[in-house]
């Protein structure tokens, strides 16, 4: 009997402990709400000085306000301007332009120098990717200057054309309306390669070199063996040199100013940009300046979008 009273209170289970403290739901680490906390200077500084002065503007672009003086409510009238004013037209359309010399150029460039540096063992190369990459830390306007007096009439330029005999090539480049887009259009190109010459390197270097040896055990040529392996390895670095040429070339506003005062002749040069300026501190539009800009705005969030899109699809 003792026995399996000693058996019976063997096998009777333990009483349960008593729970002490609720268990913790959510996830582990800090709670939610100490979390917001870390956040909240990032947000503060995003709210303060991005989202609002957004905000702000959109009010701004449905009055027509000189700036000073109070302003009158127009509703849409200010982006009917835009869409509908070939003067403010004419800028977006100079911009497309700018888009071939700032972007398409640039990484046409940049690629064929970088598979050219890639293939290529030379002494001195760190130092000719210095040169290429200069542009990239000397400012705008020191840049423009510089390139205004090479475009003067007796500028190297056209003083390097008189002493090949090419004197029938001779421009007043920043003074003709034919050629004043396209000089700017060429600085934006020689600033543009080295970024893109910088981004096609890193990319290149992470190519396996069993890749390259590959192809040209296949018997490819350089160019063959570029476009094979090389080029599908940076589609990456490719939308990212789209990405911020593009964007140089929507917003470019220093180049023109300094280049080209005014616009350059007959608003040749004029840039969404620099009719944002021109509207807003000149004329006192300060409702269709906004306007022109928020549409700029529109324009690049919408190519920025679209091209880390047509990235991911790529990459998958």
């Amino acid at each position: 009997m003792a026995s399996r009273v000693t058996e019976a209170t063997q096998i009777a289970p333990a009483p349960a402990r008593p729970v002490t403290a609720r268990r913790r739901q959510g996830p582990p680490g800090e709670p939610r709400r100490v979390a917001y906390l870390y956040v909240l200077p990032a947000f503060l500084f995003f709210a303060g000085f991005m989202a609002w002065p957004l905000i702000h503007g959109i009010w701004l672009s449905f009055y027509e306000w000189d700036g000073l003086s109070v302003g009158t409510w127009v509703g849409l009238d200010n982006y009917q301007s835009v869409l509908t004013d070939p003067e403010l037209r004419e800028p977006f359309l100079h911009s497309l332009i700018l888009l071939i010399f700032f972007s398409a150029i640039p990484i046409v460039l940049g690629l064929a120098l970088a598979g050219i540096m890639m293939r290529a063992r030379l002494r001195g190369m760190a130092f000719f990717r210095t040169v290429l990459f200069l542009p990239q830390v000397i400012a705008m306007v020191v840049v423009a200057i510089a390139w205004s007096h090479i475009y003067e009439p007796d500028g190297p330029l056209n003083e390097g054309l008189r002493a090949l005999g090419l004197d029938s090539l001779t421009q007043v480049w920043l003074g003709d309306p034919s050629w004043a887009l396209i000089s700017v259009g060429i600085v934006g190109s020689w600033v543009g390669t080295g970024l893109c010459l910088v981004l096609f390197l890193a990319g290149l270097s992470k190519v396996p070199r069993e890749l390259y040896e590959s192809a040209r055990l296949d018997g490819a040529g350089a160019v063959r063996e570029f476009l094979n392996v090389g080029l599908p390895q940076l589609r990456g670095e490719v939308a990212v040199a789209m990405t911020l040429t593009m964007i140089a070339a929507l917003r470019t506003f220093d180049l023109v100013y300094v280049m080209t005062p005014n616009g350059g002749p007959s608003r040749s040069t004029a840039v969404p940009s620099y009719e944002v300026y021109k509207r807003a501190f000149i004329d006192g539009e300060v409702g269709t300046a906004v306007t022109v800009a928020l549409i700029l705005t529109a324009i690049i969030l919408i190519i920025t979008i679209a091209i880390t899109r047509l990235s991911e699809r790529a990459e998958a």
